[in-house]
């Protein structure tokens, strides 16, 4: 099997994941990717005909990775649908723990500066949100249907609602470089998913 940098297409979107979750969209020249990289410019145009293009890819390549993570944490089999919640909070909080700097979510990150820039990137962003709020009820609905979770809401509600938490600690927690607002958002997840 082959490395995944063995992909010329995918080291670029690896490469550029890496320095826009960090300096953003606007703030990378497509010259400091191609020199982390260590590609020629001629190759970036065979598979991406502008930073635009490219970008759309990378939020694409993101989100596919993240449902798929999403997807293996709500697939354990060994604990209830509710605490496969709590793990996906638990993870999320952990990755924040890591410093500021180094918190890897693209749609903390990128949102409000593409969003303006790029429709397409910013319908990218919807899709890729919606899918996240959608497994979310999903887990939701199968641990009310299991019985490790009763809610004074409906699933949808609260996943949108959780997932609108967490995003606004996310960043909360830049802006402030402090964990501060993931634990409060921990504090609020758990006295909702807790059992009733």
């Amino acid at each position: 099997m082959k490395n995944r940098y063995e992909d010329t297409r995918q080291h670029l979107l690896d490469t550029g994941y890496s320095v826009m979750a960090v300096k953003g969209f606007s703030g990378v020249g497509l010259s400091e990717i191609l020199k982390t990289a260590g590609i020629p410019k001629g190759s970036f145009y065979h598979y991406f005909k502008s930073k635009e293009q490219f970008g759309e890819a990378l939020l694409e390549d993101y989100f596919q990775e993240y449902l798929k993570q999403m997807d293996e944490c709500f697939s354990v089999r060994d604990r209830s649908a509710a605490d496969s919640l709590l793990a996906y909070f638990e993870a999320w909080m952990k990755s924040g723990d890591e410093g500021c700097d180094m918190h890897r979510c693209l749609v903390v990150k990128l949102s409000a500066e593409v969003a303006d820039l790029s429709e397409s990137m910013r319908i990218i962003l919807r899709i890729g949100t919606d899918r996240i709020i959608e497994r979310l009820q999903k887990g939701i609905e199968s641990a009310i249907e299991e019985g490790s979770l009763v809610l004074p809401m409906n699933a949808y509600s609260a996943a949108t609602t959780l997932y609108q938490l967490w995003l606004g600690a996310s960043l909360l927690s830049k802006i402030n470089r402090s964990m501060t607002p993931m634990v409060d958002a921990m504090s609020t997840t758990l006295g909702l998913l807790s059992k009733n």
